[in-house]
């Protein structure tokens, strides 16, 4: 393989101090794949109102959880272990993380990649499904730093858009799902609840975003490989939470959903976080905390959670076949640009 080989892993970033909540916010509701306005002279002075609004809210999650963000953290220990497999596989390549709303911001991990003269660089998204907001935002901020940089168009980017059917992704999945599972007295009655990250309905609807058809085609595939492999033949939902702003969004939402199966009887709920591949403010805080309060109040007294992939063996493996695929060409998946 010639040249010199770089992997670039793409995430949202979050905060690592309280002082920092405001600025992520505002990158956030900045960004106009997030918040689509038809005026975009209007997107920064927006953004501030919804960042200062927020804040205070948002600084006290983060405080119940240690006072900031633990998701670069786990995304450089992921980014360590990939490069470790790859090492181990002949391939030699440098793993890069960039964020695209806290630090490393994409721009300067590319100026990076620039400098430590990468040849071949395989976009990887740590969102296992598409989405315009999370994997589809970053990308384009990629293909326009590309753009408008020859020395960047030397380099060969292969992209690779979704892995949510993967094997070993959902093998490492079904892993800590039925270790959990094991953990109830009756785990056959225990209802499997995925909750994804939401998007606003129009984006499926009026802009074509796939999430909503992968999300379904992802749970699909794990409750699959779930009854397969582990004869679990649990009743399960999904739902989608963290919705913001008075646009609908995907549902049901999971805090209505959650109600709904305690009036239906159920009593032990295992939470599972399907859009996330780390643990962040979404599973620590919003999970563990405020759904955990919605179902004990709702009389669901036995709410356990699968714990997010982080740096899985069997998904650390999946991740670097995959780029090792990417980088022979033999994936459908990878889309060289």
């Amino acid at each position: 393989m010639s040249g010199r080989v770089g992997v670039v892993l793409l995430n949202l970033g979050g905060p690592e101090k309280l002082e920092d909540v405001y600025l992520f916010l505002y990158n956030l509701f900045a960004d106009p794949e997030i918040i689509r306005l038809p005026f975009p002279f209007l997107q920064k002075p927006i953004a501030s109102l919804i960042a200062a609004s927020r804040a205070p809210i948002s600084q006290e999650n983060y405080r119940m959880i240690g006072g900031g963000s633990p998701l670069l953290q786990i995304t450089k220990e992921q980014g360590e272990n990939i490069e470790n497999v790859l090492q181990r596989h002949g391939v030699d390549a440098k793993v890069y993380v960039a964020m695209r709303y806290w630090h490393p911001y994409t721009e300067e991990t590319i100026a990076q990649i620039k400098q430590d003269g990468i040849t071949r660089l395989v976009v990887l998204p740590l969102y296992p499904q598409y989405s315009i907001s999370t994997s589809g935002s970053s990308i384009k901020q990629l293909d326009t730093l590309w753009e408008n940089d020859p020395e960047l168009q030397a380099i060969e980017k292969i992209t690779i858009q979704s892995w949510y059917d993967r094997t070993g992704y959902i093998r490492a999945m079904n892993d800590l799902i039925n270790t959990k599972l094991q953990a109830f007295a009756e785990p056959e009655n225990v209802h499997i609840f995925f909750s994804a990250h939401g998007v606003p309905v129009k984006y499926v609807t009026k802009y074509g975003d796939p999430y909503q058809s992968e999300m379904e085609n992802c749970v699909d595939g794990i409750m699959k490989a779930l009854r397969r492999d582990y004869q679990c033949y649990n009743a399960h939902t999904l739902a989608y939470q963290s919705r913001v702003g008075p646009v609908e969004w995907l549902q049901p939402y999971t805090e209505e959903a959650i109600k709904n199966l305690a009036k239906r009887g159920v009593n032990d709920l295992l939470v599972v976080p399907i859009s996330f591949v780390s643990e962040h403010i979404e599973t620590l805080q919003e999970i563990d905390i405020e759904y955990r309060e919605v179902a004990e109040e709702a009389g669901i007294h036995n709410f356990a959670r699968v714990p997010a992939l982080n740096s899985h063996p069997v998904f650390i493996n999946d991740l670097a076949e995959l780029v090792m695929e990417s980088l022979g060409t033999t994936k459908s998946a990878a889309i060289a640009v």
